[in-house]
Formats: C-alpha cells, structure tokens, sequence
C-alpha cells in the first residue's frame, strides 16, 4: 500500500488511544501522523509509529495546508459535525466514528466485512458504526447471504469503555468504594454501575427505545441494504470495563440448522466461533480484550419458532468495534477506492 499522511482526531480518548494502537499493530503505510485534541490536551506527546508526536489543537485551520490524506475522528457527534466537513472540503477523506453522519443518505455506513464496495460512494466522508451494531452485523452476514433475515431480537451487554475513559474511572473508583464499605458517587452513570445493570443507554425517545437502540436498528438495516429487516434492541450497560456482549436472536426465510449455522460462521472473515458447551467454552468479554475477531457462541436452533436461532455475540467494543473498523475502512482506502 502506497503511505499515506494520517491523522487522527481525538487522539487522547479511549477509542483514539486503540486507534493509534491498531495502526501500529497492523503496520498501517503512514508517511506522517498528526494528532488531534482538544485545548487541554495541547502539547501532550505521544508515542506512534516510532515518533514522539506532540497533540495539536483541533482548529478550524488544522486541515488548511493540504498535508493530510486521511482523518480518522473519534471525538464525538459535536467536533465532527463541526469540523468534518471541513477536512472534507480540504481534500481529506474522513472516517468518522460518531454518530453525526450515519444516517445520511449521502454518506457511506460501513462495515469492511460486510458493505466493503459502499465505501465507493462517498464524498469525503465515511461513517464508522455503532460499536454494538459493528459486532452484530459481522456476524449476521454469513447467515444473510444464506438465507435472507426476516426479524432480530437483541439485547446487549455493554461495557463502561464505550461511554469513554471517565466511565470507565467511574467503575474503577466505585468498585474499590464498594469493597471498601466507602460513599459511592455516581456522575458518569445516573446510577452507581459497579456490581449494577443499567437497562438504558444513550436518551430515551418518545416511542421508549433509547438513542442506543435506534441506532442498532437503523444502522443494521443500512449496512445490510434491506429496509424491511424487523429489528428490535435493548441495550444494557454492564459492570465490565471491555467488550460488548449480545443475545441475539433471528428469524431466516429458510431453516438454518445449528450446523450449518457453525459452518457458515466458521468459514466467515473476522469471525471466531467458540461453541463447546461440554467444556464450558463460549465467547467472554475478558478474552476478547485486545483481539481482532468477533467471537460468536452458544449457536442453537430457537424451538420456539420455525427458523429461528439464537447466536451469543462479544468483541472488544474500542477495537472491533471502533478502532479497527475505522482502520479496516482506511486500508481499503488505500488499496482499492482513494481518489
């Protein structure tokens, strides 16, 4: 791959720290790096690709000196709606990991393993996922493309690293409060997390799903391409610090049978099957840590209905499910649709 001046915005937040991890790991053609934050952290240095790079502030002239190819975003809806298009207008091709973008027409929802050539259409600015739903779709695809999916009922189990390095400090400090019969103090969560479920995640809207559910059901039927997929979610934030976790249930046109189900998964790019329910081996959130896959178990036919099956989803929500996703739509950049 020809190398490429990168940069990536939010540089200092979870998923931006992974982002910077995965291009490394992956040995991604970067000719420059240029890192992006805000005023507080401006200054701070940081070692990427054998350098030590000092973080600029985010500004409306950082993408003024024609310099960068590609921008990798992951500091919220805001700064991208703000600066994105920006960047866009400067030349830059921006994969951006916030919401802003998703559901635009105009703007392309991918993810590598499953809508790899709607990375064709953009127009400067492509859309990374919804973590949970990044997951999901990896897994469905192999499933779809061998019988169509008619409904999916999922429930997910996420951890705290999703809302970000706070939530995750949060835990940490209310954990050791808790174990030490210490006040717990809640400010991240609107209710302690450790040792806790919370069945809500993101805002409630007028219908009682939450922001977090309706993006797991629109973005599916956008990256899938079929409008008439009946989704439903409930997103359950859970006392781990990483990886998402789901239950997810679906009803096919045709019969799949677990078997089939395991061979269709197993031969599938990025996914790792882990289903021996004798030995106890299934997939957990605390060794998918760090890893690339999306690890999928607990395969059984649903008796309740004719073509239902149950499939028990988890990935490492700041890798899979943000960081390298963005890095995957990046190298396919570089290899087969920059312009």
């Amino acid at each position: 791959m020809a190398k490429v001046n990168l940069a990536i915005v939010g540089a200092t937040g979870a998923v931006g720290r992974e982002m910077i991890r995965t291009v490394e790991q992956r040995k991604f053609p970067v000719k420059n790096l240029r890192l992006f934050a805000s005023s507080r952290s401006k200054g701070l240095k940081i070692s990427a690709c054998g350098k030590v790079i000092e973080v600029e502030e985010l500004t409306d002239a950082s993408f003024n000196k024609k310099d960068i190819d590609i921008a990798l975003f992951s500091a919220g809806a805001s700064i991208s709606k703000t600066f994105a298009p920006i960047a866009a207008r400067n030349g830059v091709i921006v994969i951006d990991n916030s919401s802003a973008f998703r559901m635009e027409e105009d703007v392309p929802l991918v993810v590598p393993e499953v809508n790899p050539d709607d990375i064709k259409k953009h127009k400067g600015i492509i859309a990374n996922p919804n973590c949970s739903t990044i997951q999901m779709v990896v897994a469905l695809k192999p499933l779809y493309d061998y019988s169509r999916i008619k409904r999916v009922v999922v429930t997910t189990f996420q951890s705290v690293s999703g809302a970000g390095l706070r939530a995750m400090a949060e835990l940490r400090a209310q954990t050791e409060a808790y174990l030490k019969n210490g006040p717990i103090s809640a400010e991240k969560f609107p209710y302690q997390i450790a040792f806790n479920c919370l069945p809500h995640i993101g805002d409630f809207l007028d219908d009682g799903y939450t922001k977090e559910e309706e993006k797991m059901i629109k973005e599916t039927q956008k990256i899938m391409n079929d409008y008439d997929i009946k989704v439903t979610a409930t997103t359950v934030r859970v006392p781990v610090f990483i990886g998402h976790s789901e239950s997810v249930n679906i009803e096919t046109e045709k019969k799949i049978t677990k078997k089939k189900a395991t061979q269709l998964l197993k031969k599938a790019e990025g996914i790792k099957v882990i289903d021996n329910p004798d030995k106890l081996e299934y997939p957990l959130p605390i060794y998918c840590e760090g890893k690339d896959e999306v690890f999928v178990g607990r395969i059984r036919e649903d008796t309740s209905t004719e073509n239902g099956l149950n499939l028990w989803i988890v990935s490492d929500n700041l890798r899979k499910g943000a960081a390298l996703n963005a890095v995957q739509i990046a190298e396919l950049l570089v290899k087969n649709y920059r312009k």
